[in-house]
């Protein structure tokens, strides 16, 4: 059934023109889905939109600060998780929970951890996966074509240093090189 939400972002991807692509066929209710680039607020904007228009219920991680009356009742809405940043906080470990004990859980997160340009991603998301035994999912928002793009998906091995190699590569048929990360030749 179509929501009023859904159709509106329909109707707004189409007034920006934007188009998206389907859910990727190995799409399963549990995993990490990460997002580049996040480089501005309509990175968030389209990317909450393409969740209402693929009725996706996904759980985002956005940091603590933002949640504050009345933002915080909007954000708790679209799936917000409030998550303090600084260093022993245990969010790795609730969200490893949320994984363990929820039939359904999907994690949205983008790995710049901001809109400023970073020197390399933060990996919060690849412990995540891996200790949740979940795949990792890559998403990217392609200005360039304007179109939001399901990039391919990974089992997290062995090596953080392997897994980001990997990614990297699923990045780069779109011309996109993961900060901190050499393009390949």
């Amino acid at each position: 059934m179509k929501t009023f939400l859904s159709v509106f972002c329909k109707l707004l991807y189409k007034m920006m023109g934007w188009t998206y692509e389907d859910l990727p066929p190995e799409w399963t209710n549990k995993r990490v889905v990460i997002g580049f680039p996040h480089t501005s607020n309509m990175d968030t904007i389209r990317a909450f939109a393409y969740i209402k228009i693929a009725k996706l219920d996904v759980k985002l991680m956005i940091k603590a600060e933002w949640f504050f009356w009345p933002v915080s009742v909007f954000l708790r809405s679209l799936g917000g998780i409030p998550v303090a940043r600084e260093k022993g906080a245990g969010t790795v470990g609730q969200i490893i929970q949320n994984f363990n004990e929820m039939d359904e859980f999907i994690l949205a997160l983008v790995p710049e951890g901001t809109r400023k340009k970073v020197k390399k991603v933060k990996t919060g998301f690849w412990t995540i996966a891996k200790k949740a035994n979940v795949p990792i999912t890559c998403w990217y928002l392609d200005n360039k074509a304007k179109k939001t793009r399901w990039v391919g998906s990974i089992i997290p091995g062995e090596s953080i240093e392997d897994d980001l190699i990997k990614i990297n590569r699923l990045y780069k048929k779109f011309e996109y090189t993961l900060p901190g990360m050499k393009a390949e030749p």
